[in-house]
């Protein structure tokens, strides 16, 4: 068994470190605000750590499951940062959705600590983390990939090495645009139904019957028709910053994105309206107030 710290244990991170206390995986924690996710692991045995560079001092592998590159970056950094204290042979896996040009230059000064860093995005839900049941999007150095793989696969039904050092970031920032703009559209589509008079269930009807049909249909389609927000649990305040993240590194990349304009402004809209906290299938609220339904 591995010893890991892991640092940001909100709904998901907390729910991942469950999964890996449930294998049998000696644990050194580190919170933020909400102490629910870290007090949860302390009560089954995990240790807790003052500062990020005292945690990588005790642990063979650092995951951190955090909301931005900023976050990110801050942990990483500094005196008490998590670099100053890796050992020669330490693993540190990124969790989060951050930017990949941000990914690669944490895994050139984590290289000349003598440690790895991998970039290892996430797909479904705290419920999967909390049974070993994720998509992981890894990416970085293939020999630390495979060191830490049993651990991946602890947490993972299908984990994937997909190339250099932010390849895992970019996927799920495509991933998370479409998603995104997918959903935006569909929520605009119930939206737009209200307005014309039209049964938000005979609208999804049709348009489930043909080609359209797809999974992120469904999620906006619960809450839409059913009242079921918790169908997609993820916040629009997240939503936006990774549509945010999409266009920054489409940019970086000279190759400024066309079709996640609109799910951007809509997002961002949403959020300075007071709707951060709601979840992304309740942007349909956002359509119905914005066309006066």
């Amino acid at each position: 068994m591995a010893r890991i710290g892991f640092i940001g244990l909100g709904l998901m991170g907390g729910a991942m470190v469950q999964r890996l206390l449930d294998r049998g995986h000696e644990m050194t924690v580190m919170g933020n605000r909400d102490r629910t996710g870290v007090e949860a692991a302390l009560q089954r045995g995990a240790t807790e750590a003052a500062t990020p560079r005292e945690l990588a001092e005790s642990v063979e592998i650092v995951m951190l499951c955090m909301g931005t590159s900023e976050q990110v970056e801050g942990r990483m950094r500094g005196a008490d940062g998590v670099i100053a204290g890796l050992r020669t042979g330490s693993v540190v896996i990124d969790f989060g959705t951050s930017l990949p040009a941000s990914t690669r230059t944490l895994a050139g000064e984590c290289a000349e600590a003598g440690a790895a860093y991998l970039d290892a995005p996430l797909g479904r839900t705290p419920s999967h983390g909390r049974e070993g049941q994720l998509n992981i999007m890894g990416a970085g150095d293939k020999e630390a990939f495979d060191k830490v793989r049993p651990v991946l696969d602890d947490l993972g039904e299908n984990v994937f090495h997909l190339g250099e050092s932010g390849a895992g970031h970019t996927i799920k920032l495509i991933n998370n645009f479409f998603a995104m703009t997918t959903a935006n559209a569909m929520a605009e589509a119930f939206a737009m139904a209200d307005r014309a008079g039209i049964a938000r269930a005979d609208l999804h009807g049709v348009m489930s019957a043909g080609p359209l049909h797809s999974g992120m249909m469904d999620f906006v389609k619960a809450y839409a028709v059913d009242g079921d927000a918790q169908k997609l649990a993820f916040s629009i305040r997240n939503a936006a910053k990774d549509v945010g993240y999409y266009r920054r590194m489409a940019e970086e990349m000279g190759a400024a994105s066309i079709m996640s304009a609109c799910a951007d402004d809509a997002l961002g809209k949403a959020v300075e309206a007071g709707r951060g906290d709601d979840l992304v299938p309740q942007m349909v609220d956002f359509y119905t107030d914005r066309f006066g339904g």
